[in-house]
């Protein structure tokens, strides 16, 4: 599968590490919810963007919409718990997010699903994780991004003023507390996508 990703200048190592995690920053949202986020956490990026891109055995969905079956307007991949990750990095996010939330959370992240967002047009609608748990439950979603920043936006559920993130080249956002039932987000479609991005969505067990 063809990419035309523009490199970051400042992620240009081919090696890829993870930084300490003590440099996420939390912002409250209010009604006990609260990102955390750490702009350039993995070191390599780019490249592991090139890799999953090149190597994930991406799927194409199509859904039932009101009257119609529409295309899903990006790529998917899931990994349930026990799964082989699709690069051993990810396995080392996945290990370092567990450790650091350990006590909030109380239990590692087990899934990881991944989106693949090729150009602009692809995109996610408004919604909160809250299929299994995290439909009655405080919980955690944590996202790497790799590839070109794209826009996360975040409102309060049932609508209101938007929060905005762009997104990409190592990024990391946890979206914990009752963030997944109290307020909703969104990848909108964007006609100045810079290039592709994929996000990786780890999981407690028990939440999609």
């Amino acid at each position: 599968m063809a990419t035309h990703l523009q490199g970051s200048l400042f992620d240009q190592a081919d090696e890829m590490s993870l930084g300490p995690l003590d440099g996420l920053r939390r912002t409250g949202l209010g009604d006990g919810a609260w990102l955390d986020l750490l702009p350039g956490w993995l070191s390599g990026a780019d490249a592991l963007f090139a890799r999953l891109a090149a190597e994930v055995p991406w799927q194409a969905e199509r859904r039932r919409m009101y009257e119609q079956v529409v295309d899903v307007p990006r790529l998917l991949a899931f990994y349930r718990a026990g799964d082989a990750l699709p690069h051993p990095v990810l396995d080392e996010v996945r290990d370092a997010l567990s450790a650091h939330y350990a006590t909030e959370l109380g239990e590692p992240f087990t899934t990881a699903g991944l989106c693949y967002y090729r150009d602009g047009r692809d995109s996610v609608a408004w919604h909160g994780d809250r299929i299994g748990r995290g439909r009655r439950e405080n919980t955690m979603v944590a996202i790497l991004s790799v590839g070109a920043p794209r826009d996360l936006l975040l409102r309060p559920r049932g609508g209101g003023h938007a929060v905005r993130h762009p997104l990409g080249h190592g990024d990391l956002l946890v979206m914990g507390g009752s963030c997944q039932r109290t307020w909703e987000h969104a990848i909108p479609k964007s006609a100045h996508a810079a290039g592709p991005r994929i996000s990786v969505q780890f999981r407690p067990h028990g939440v999609r």
